[in-house]
């Protein structure tokens, strides 16, 4: 069997964390059984479902590198094919028209509830043996219900949750086409669950009462099984479930934000899955170690702390290269042009174990790309009679040294010396002076990947 799974996003609003994940783990599944990962758009909510929605998920699935081998397949775009299934169902009596009118439901639901009961079609247009229907109403366009079994019981081996069991006598007969005859979302997913030979379904648990249905249909089709695999819902940070109308943000927002995209996929993994104590790896081993058996059946907790953490490590770690084109491309944002070469790269580099994301690098680089101004009360604080004696000295000493990190301190050292200082009294006016700022990271090397004529030239300002 080829393992073929689904990503089937509803395109009412942006691919948030919790759509990411279930994505993640389809894609990961089918990568590591070598398979097939499947993107399909259900779009029938045609009130709610724009472009620029579908656009939005898209360009999520694009930043996390989860291609797809097929797709996107969009539900609008295959009516013809549902209303086909309808009609060979009702042929085959596993489906009928019911003509129950909006107010005939509303009273029906009205009397079970004053009797305490569930509210439950209760199959006056359901064709029986030797039963008589109420005649057809005229003025009424019928709804198509499925037929669902009354008796036994539907149940499934969840790969999440484990075994899972419904009463058929529970569930009512499922209205699979509205009046106007499209068909609805559980009729819709099956349909396409069929025709695309998906084996396994992974997907949110909020989805579990939606299954007994479907696999019901899948039965009265004759076509086989998927295995489901439904998973917990994820926790904010404030403990309670994450929502796009509430607290979940766009994918994309997290790259805006300046997290690294390998760093994002790494925590989605480990959104209630786990290998061992294993807390940062690479994308290829996420998929060589993914399997369903370690996906935890509890809610996962999101952690924006323990998400920093795990940026700044793969900060710490990545290509210069890469690092710098984000840099140069958050820079551009700001009216600030540079190129990625070897001195952003050299100044990336420097930077980058200071960083937790992206922008504070972009952050951090800028003063040594572009001259940044002091404040007056800076300067008015370390521009004083003894800070700008110690720059005049250093500056002399800077013009014939040879221009590398040791050469470099060897020459802040000699200043402080000269003047009886200590460090502080010239590295801090030495900072102010050429980044407009007090701190850095260790100043001889800031200086080394500046170059000789832009630290001399930002020195001279200010003498």
């Amino acid at each position: 069997m080829t393992v073929r799974t689904r990503f089937a996003p509803s395109p009412t609003g942006y691919l948030h964390i919790g759509g990411a994940r279930t994505a993640l783990f389809s894609w990961a599944y089918a990568r590591r059984h070598g398979g097939q990962f499947i993107l399909r758009i259900e779009d029938t909510d045609v009130a709610r479902s724009t472009p620029e929605a579908v656009q939005a998920i898209l360009d999520g699935m694009k930043w996390l590198g989860l291609e797809h081998d097929e797709g996107p397949f969009y539900q609008m775009q295959r009516m013809d094919r549902y209303k086909a299934v309808i009609a060979q169902m009702l042929a085959a009596g596993t489906a009928y028209y019911c003509y129950t009118s909006r107010e005939e439901l509303d009273a029906l639901r009205a009397e079970q509830e004053a009797r305490k009961e569930k509210p439950r079609y209760d199959g006056r247009w359901r064709p029986e043996p030797g039963k008589t229907l109420p005649p057809v109403p005229t003025g009424i366009e019928p709804v198509v219900r499925f037929k669902n079994p009354t008796d036994g019981a539907v149940a499934w081996d969840d790969a999440v949750k484990g075994r899972i069991e419904f009463a058929n006598s529970e569930l009512d007969d499922l209205i699979i086409a509205r009046p106007d005859g499209t068909p609805t979302y559980n009729f819709c997913v099956v349909v396409d669950d069929w025709d695309m030979g998906i084996t396994h379904v992974i997907r949110g648990d909020d989805h579990v009462n939606n299954t007994p249905r479907q696999i019901n249909i899948l039965k009265a089709l004759g076509a086989p099984l998927p295995v489901y695999g439904h998973l917990s819902m994820i926790l904010g940070d404030d403990g309670q479930k994450l929502s796009k109308r509430r607290n979940a943000v766009a994918v994309t927002d997290y790259d805006d934000a300046g997290y690294l995209r390998d760093a994002i996929v790494n925590y989605l993994a480990r959104l209630g899955w786990s290998h061992g104590d294993d807390e940062m790896f690479s994308r290829e081993q996420f998929v060589e170690w993914f399997d369903l058996d370690h996906i935890t059946s509890s809610a996962a907790q999101f952690n924006t702390e323990k998400l920093n953490w795990l940026n700044q490590q793969y900060l710490k770690t990545a290509d210069a290269v890469y690092l710098a084109d984000e840099v140069a491309k958050r820079l551009a944002k700001r009216g600030v042009t540079v190129s990625n070469d070897a001195h952003l790269q050299n100044v990336v580099a420097l930077y980058k174990e200071r960083a937790v994301n992206l922008n504070e690098l972009a952050d951090a680089v800028e003063p040594v790309l572009v001259e940044l101004h002091p404040t007056d009360e800076m300067k008015a604080t370390h521009f004083t009679e003894t800070g700008l004696s110690a720059l005049r000295d250093l500056r002399d000493r800077l013009v014939a040294v040879s221009w590398e990190k040791a050469a470099l301190s060897a020459c802040i050292k000699e200043t402080c010396a000269a003047l009886g200082v200590k460090m502080p009294a010239v590295a801090i006016p030495l900072r102010v002076a050429v980044l407009g700022l007090p701190q850095s990271p260790a100043i001889d090397a800031v200086l080394e990947v500046m170059g000789r004529e832009s630290v001399l030239a930002r020195l001279n300002r200010f003498l």
